[in-house]
């Protein structure tokens, strides 16, 4: 997919989602999609995307794919300066703060992801970047 068809597509979705709290757009494919808030780190405002999450013993997980591109999406860099930010999820907002997984836990999560949503491997193969895995746990 190209950058304009992206935008374009999660627009539309964000837009679906907001509407119907969750009920329209948060299915594609095998995926579920929530709506990420976070704060750009650069201008300070809140960014709003729709993405694709994982529910995973009891936390929120979001695979940093970027469609496999060579760098990573904005919202990575974002969560990486700020890491409090705000998951709607079906319609409900949850607070939250966000960390990288690493290491044995990032093997682990790794494999889960790309059990349940195979072509991660794909876009893998397309980058020379890691791939990063942020955990998404309630705030205090």
């Amino acid at each position: 997919m190209n950058d304009l068809s992206i935008k374009w597509f999660m627009s539309i979705n964000a837009f679906l989602l907001r509407l119907s709290r969750g009920r329209l757009g948060s299915r594609l494919g095998t995926q579920t999609i929530l709506l990420l808030h976070s704060t750009g780190r650069k201008s300070g405002m809140e960014r709003v995307i729709p993405i694709a999450y994982f529910d995973y013993e009891g936390k929120h997980l979001i695979v940093g794919s970027n469609w496999g591109k060579d760098k990573n999406a904005d919202w990575y860099l974002n969560l990486k300066q700020q890491p409090r930010a705000a998951l709607e999820v079906r319609g409900e907002r949850i607070e939250v703060q966000s960390r990288e997984a690493i290491g044995e836990e990032y093997a682990r999560l790794w494999q889960f992801a790309t059990e349940h949503h195979p072509p991660y491997l794909r876009y893998q193969k397309m980058t020379t970047r890691h791939i990063p895995i942020m955990v998404f746990e309630p705030a205090n």
